[in-house]
């Protein structure tokens, strides 16, 4: 075992998980004596670079339970993605302040970092462990069954879609709402697993995984309008044309970009309104509402997966262990077993550095509008304890005495 400080940080969006992650890490670290003290970068890669250090060895362990409860980053985060230089400098200091074990919760960029941290180490012959915590609501981490933060915001777009489809049942017309995912579907997928009765909405989900194609779209809306009097939409914010352009870059006049020059997708709420104007237009349906979930889904308090609650913690401990009786550094990965129970086994950093996982064929329908019973299998697990239900009145019609 290496002897010195513990270092850990959280990178990328906040989720409703990610803090029992980093309490697993600091109470697990903190049972180990060759361990002196363990520290808390304060908004992540950034934190290290500015020296922004908290001492969690001074924290107590009941205010740590509390905070491992609480959606969100309690340590703050940071979009940077850091470089070679970048990520030299976070090796200068690690270096300085006695650093033996790095830990850094987070998604692609984040297992990236620690991918070239840890070959700066080594290179320069300085004791480093350095691991990977997987952490995106996204679920787009490969080799991995699931990542932690996944199933509560899983969890929340399903709740959101089964209200959504209660209010449009009462007030037909088109309902259209734009989720979460870039590259990956899955997060969009979830809202199939807020219906019950075989009318309910979503009717139709569309994922980034497939080729979206204006005219088939409305052609399905036109049907799923036709069939039912009303009609619910799934919508990824990352859909694109055959040449992978984003939809949004052809419906939109002009298109935002984020800090790391990105188109920006579902977070001005462009896309729904721009879809909602297509069907209105060319369709010729009076009432469609769009929404857009943005922000909502990764830090909701209140609509938290407790098997996503275990799995995070059990990660940020399984990391600590695999750091200290270990021999190599890594990305901790969870691993289904059974109908549903998990190991978390450590995976190359190169297997996860810098890639991105999409939703398997398995998981959607032929016609690429909506979701297979595998995936449904696949997800119904993680949600957790507790989902809510939603019932109907028996349609025990009256015989009408005025009119035929």
């Amino acid at each position: 075992m290496l002897h010195g400080k513990v270092l850990v940080a959280q990178g990328g969006g906040p989720t409703a998980v990610i803090n029992q992650s980093m309490a697993g890490v600091v109470l697990e670290a903190r049972k180990f004596r060759n361990v002196d003290l363990v520290y808390g970068a304060y908004h992540g890669v950034r934190g290290i670079i500015n020296e922004d250090f908290l001492d969690l060895t001074q924290e107590t362990t009941h205010n740590l339970e509390m905070v491992a409860g609480t959606p969100s980053s309690a340590l703050g985060s940071t979009r940077d993605k850091p470089d070679l230089k970048y990520c030299q400098e976070i090796f200068k200091v690690l270096q300085a302040h006695g650093i033996a074990y790095f830990f850094y919760i987070g998604g692609n960029d984040s297992s990236d970092t620690v991918r070239i941290v840890s070959e700066e180490a080594r290179r320069a012959g300085y004791p480093l462990r350095c691991i990977h915590i997987p952490k995106t609501i996204d679920n787009d981490l490969v080799g991995n069954d699931h990542t932690p933060g996944f199933p509560s915001a899983a969890r929340f777009v399903a709740q959101g879609f089964m209200g959504a489809n209660l209010d449009n049942a009462a007030l037909t017309g088109v309902y259209l709402a734009v989720v979460m995912g870039r590259h990956a579907g899955f997060l969009t997928a979830a809202s199939a697993l807020g219906k019950k009765f075989p009318d309910d909405g979503p009717h139709l989900i569309y994922v980034p995984e497939r080729t979206f194609v204006l005219d088939k779209f409305l052609a399905d809306v036109k049907a799923t309008q036709d069939k039912y009097g009303r009609c619910v939409i799934a919508v990824s914010e990352g859909i694109h044309d055959d040449k992978g352009q984003p939809i949004i870059t052809q419906l939109a006049k002009e298109v935002e970009h984020d800090a790391h020059g990105n188109v920006q997708l579902s977070g001005t709420g462009a896309l729904g309104d721009l879809l909602a104007e297509e069907i209105k237009t060319k369709l010729g349906i009076k009432r469609v509402r769009a929404d857009t979930f943005g922000y909502l889904q990764r830090s909701f308090v209140g609509c938290v997966s407790d098997v996503d609650q275990r799995e995070a913690r059990e990660v940020g401990e399984k990391a600590v262990q695999y750091a200290m009786w270990g021999q190599q550094d890594g990305s901790v990965a969870i691993e289904r077993t059974g109908f549903y129970s998990v190991e978390y086994k450590l995976q190359p950093l190169e297997a996860v550095a810098g890639k991105t996982r999409v939703m398997e064929d398995e998981f959607i329908n032929a016609e690429g509008n909506g979701v297979t019973d595998a995936f449904r299998m696949y997800l119904r697990p993680l949600l957790g304890s507790g989902m809510p239900d939603a019932f109907r009145l028996r349609t025990n019609h009256v015989p009408k005495v005025l009119s035929k």
